[in-house]
């Protein structure tokens, strides 16, 4: 248990079967009636972002996330099978549970997978992947001067703005929070 006074960002709470991530807290004290803290918190489940009221002092479960690192080594029919770093195991994770994370997955990628209560509920990748171009637009002369962008395929199959000197078999870095171009790899 934990008290809603020791909220803060980063603590994850178990409220009504579900987790829920604190993204900030702030303590209120009326000039007349009890305190109490405004919580923002976001569903680990779905992602949706909700402000709750807590009385101040009330204690709430909070949850206890193991984390692993595993390695990405192939899919099968909707299925991600990775394999833990430290017992060698294999661990089969649906592509729902997944979400957008699919989009940036090659062999061999290393990635964080959540464990709550022995059970794998997220997976965080690392800030950045390096994946290569396998199609895009032609470059022309003079394209570098503009700064314009133009739609690239990498190859997971995931489509973002690339500046218009890419071309295909380039390797580019691309940002996995929020899925842009962050440079050309050597």
């Amino acid at each position: 248990m934990i008290s809603t006074n020791d909220f803060r960002p980063g603590v994850v709470i178990a409220l009504e079967g579900e987790l829920y991530a604190v993204l900030a807290s702030q303590h209120v004290k009326r000039g007349r009636g009890s305190a109490y803290v405004r919580a923002k918190i976001r569903n680990l489940k779905s992602g949706a972002i909700i402000e709750r009221t807590f009385n101040a002092g009330e204690r709430v479960p909070q949850a206890y996330l193991e984390r692993r690192d595993a390695e990405y080594l192939y899919h099968h029919d909707g299925q991600y099978v990775f394999m833990d770093r430290e017992t060698y195991e294999q661990i089969t994770l649906d592509a729902a549970l997944l979400g957008e994370a699919v989009n940036f997955l090659k062999d061999n990628t290393v990635v964080t997978v959540v464990y709550y209560e022995q059970r794998p509920i997220a997976v965080e990748l690392p800030n950045t992947v390096d994946l290569r171009v396998v199609e895009t637009a032609p470059a022309f002369r003079g394209d570098t001067a503009t700064g314009g962008a133009k739609p690239a395929t990498l190859e997971t199959g995931v489509v973002v703005q690339v500046p218009l000197f890419v071309e295909v078999g380039d390797v580019v870095r691309v940002d996995t929070r929020s899925g842009e171009y962050v440079e050309r790899v050597g």
